[in-house]
């Protein structure tokens, strides 16, 4: 693979990874998440979902490593929608 394509991709890695990073600790700091939509957060949380396991079943583990890292933001950020939900 090439460098530029490497470079490309470590850049898209960390921009969908550190999307997530304001919105959590908004919602963390204030306990509110009633500006998240729950159907939105679902429907990217099961995008990086079906994104890991393609990434495994085609052993595309850039794919498996970013996608991972960035379900885990997104779960972040479901879980705290529903645990604020009655704040």
């Amino acid at each position: 693979m090439s460098l530029a394509a490497n470079v490309v991709g470590s850049a898209a890695a960390l921009c969908s990874i550190t999307s997530f990073a304001p919105q959590m600790i908004k919602i963390w700091k204030t306990r509110d998440a009633s500006s998240v939509s729950l159907k939105t957060y679902s429907l990217t949380v099961t995008c990086f979902v079906l994104w890991t396991a393609y990434g495994v079943m085609t052993k595309a583990w850039p794919i498996v490593a970013a996608n991972a890292c960035a379900l885990v933001m997104a779960s972040g950020v479901l879980a705290m929608k529903w645990r604020f939900r009655d704040v």
